[in-house]
């Protein structure tokens, strides 16, 4: 992932505040432009319009978390250890952006998800359930669909995340740790036990 001008980062960063404060209606380029300190024409420098602000910026995360999964899964460690390190690795990034799943539950549902075609919306999707086919291919997991364990482990994560986020959830000291555990207990062959 190359590395973004600061002023572009300001921006991706103030239009992510904005439309979990506003919604996409309600955080037009000028507001963006002013949360972010730069000139209204600056914001026009980078983004010909707010549907290309948007549309990059779902780029610029996607981006962003196939880089965590990317990170997490080395084909030198165990798969099992790359189970925990890929959770481990979505929640922290989840948590430390809250704002980036409420731009995503408004994005999927709004008119600009259709302005990005098919293969750009489900890249990170492929590196997710390419984790998944991996680990049923040699064994690890259960032979099921990798489309089903790697939307039940990537939807496990963000629930955790907002759960907790919104004081839903407190965890006494070694419960997160039962999460991903029980999940892998959940999806892994019969004859793999491993622990993290």
């Amino acid at each position: 992932m190359e590395p973004i001008a600061d002023k572009k980062k300001a921006i991706f960063e103030s239009t992510l505040e904005l439309v979990r404060e506003k919604g996409f209606h309600g955080t037009p380029m000028s507001l963006v432009a002013k949360r972010a300190g730069v000139a209204a024409g600056t914001i026009y420098h980078y983004f010909e319009s707010k549907q290309d602000l948007i549309i990059e910026l779902f780029y610029y995360i996607r981006d962003q978390i196939i880089a965590v999964l990317k990170s997490e899964d080395a084909a030198s460690v165990p798969y099992h250890k790359c189970f925990f390190r890929i959770w481990y690795g979505l929640y922290e990034y989840y948590s430390q952006n809250p704002n980036v799943l409420m731009f995503f539950e408004q994005f999927v549902n709004s008119p600009y998800n259709t302005c990005v075609n098919e293969a750009n919306r489900s890249e990170f999707h492929k590196y997710l359930f390419g984790f998944f086919e991996r680990g049923i291919r040699e064994g690890h997991l259960k032979p099921l669909s990798p489309k089903i364990l790697g939307t039940l482990a990537h939807a496990n994560i963000i629930s955790t995340v907002k759960m907790y986020s919104a004081g839903h959830l407190v965890l006494e000291e070694g419960e997160l740790k039962q999460i991903p555990q029980i999940l892998w207990d959940g999806m892994r062959a019969q004859s793999v036990a491993c622990k993290v």
